[in-house]
């Protein structure tokens, strides 16, 4: 009988125990959850022609501050300073004066599908957009997309170049431009883009705006 109760105590020592003893993964921490994927950037194009860098410096604040995609329009044949010399009758003084020049493009968007809004900037020749942004709206469809135009100018407002490019892309929204000198300041360049409503990406409130070559001249 002093047996039996012994085995008895025994197991009830060994029960015990048992369910003291910590787990096999007691303490393990759980695996952290999955980082969603990163929201994709891109829905903004901001796409360009220059020819001394202003215009690409506008273009570049434009860029930071949305978080667009920044695109340079490159002509097939670059455009040299005899070309640009106004009211010599050089390329850029025939082009302006002729409604069916279309000046080719060398490069192209990829997936133009993916932007909703696109910043178009562009220097003003004799009161207008370069006939390479007609080119420019006539090689894509933008129906749907939001279009907002800017330009530079030492003189020149944006004036008709913005109301003439409309019927190249009938189908999108446009917006009001605006022009921007060679030494337009960054803070300047921001509180415009606050008019549209945008997600701005970035403070550039110390970017260094290349103005390029300063004159009368393309720019």
């Amino acid at each position: 009988m002093k047996g039996f109760f012994a085995f008895l105590l025994s197991v009830c020592l060994c029960s015990g125990l048992c369910a003291c003893a910590p787990s096999s993964d007691a303490g393990t921490p759980s695996a952290p959850p999955a980082t969603p994927p990163a929201a994709a950037s891109g829905e903004i194009l901001v796409a360009f022609f220059s020819c001394t860098g202003t215009t690409k410096g506008v273009a570049g604040i434009i860029a930071e501050e949305t978080g667009g995609t920044l695109h340079e329009i490159v002509p097939a044949e670059p455009y040299t300073e005899e070309d640009l010399a106004y009211y010599t009758g050089g390329r850029a003084d025939r082009e302006q004066a002729d409604p069916d020049a279309r000046p080719e493009i060398a490069n192209s968007v990829e997936n133009t599908e993916d932007y909703d809004t696109v910043f178009l900037g562009y220097p003003i020749w004799h009161g207008q957009a370069p006939k390479i942004i007609y080119t420019f709206l006539e090689s894509y469809d933008f129906s749907g997309k939001t279009i907002i135009p800017f330009c530079t100018s030492h003189s020149s407002g944006i004036g008709s170049s913005d109301d003439n490019l409309h019927p190249l892309a009938p189908d999108a929204e446009w917006r009001d431009g605006r022009r921007f000198s060679g030494n337009e300041d960054a803070q300047t360049i921001s509180q415009w883009l606050e008019e549209f409503d945008l997600d701005l990406k970035n403070d550039v409130s110390s970017f260094d705006l290349e103005s390029g070559e300063n004159g009368r001249a393309p720019m």
